[in-house]
């Protein structure tokens, strides 16, 4: 019967052990993990291949808006408009400023930043 209780006891501080440590980690993930996240994103958005990603996209969507009709431009200006309202505009071309600043004004937009 002793033996059956040390096991039992053993078993139990094991369990309470793996909880504490586990537990543990879930708390300071739960501080830290949206923090390293944060960084890592903002880690990314500096790299070169973003931002020549970035700027490859609009002057893509530049072609597209400048070829498109004048009922399909309302919907190119929004979504320029979206992918580019937190992007750092300094970051591209002058050109593709130009045009992005020019979007907005096309569309009454030419106040917001």
């Amino acid at each position: 019967m002793r033996v059956i209780g040390t096991v039992v006891g053993f078993v139990v501080v094991v369990l309470g052990l793996t909880w504490v440590v586990q537990g543990n980690d879930f708390f300071l993930y739960r501080y830290f993990g949206p923090q390293y996240a944060n960084v890592q994103r903002e880690i990314f958005e500096q790299t070169a291949p973003y931002n020549q990603g970035m700027a490859q996209d609009l002057r893509r969507m530049q072609e597209e808006y400048l070829a498109a009709d004048a009922d399909h431009k309302p919907a190119l200006a929004e979504v320029i408009l979206h992918n580019y309202a937190s992007y750092d505009l300094n970051k591209l071309p002058a050109d593709l400023r130009d045009f992005y600043a020019q979007v907005k004004r096309d569309h009454g937009l030419a106040s917001v930043k």
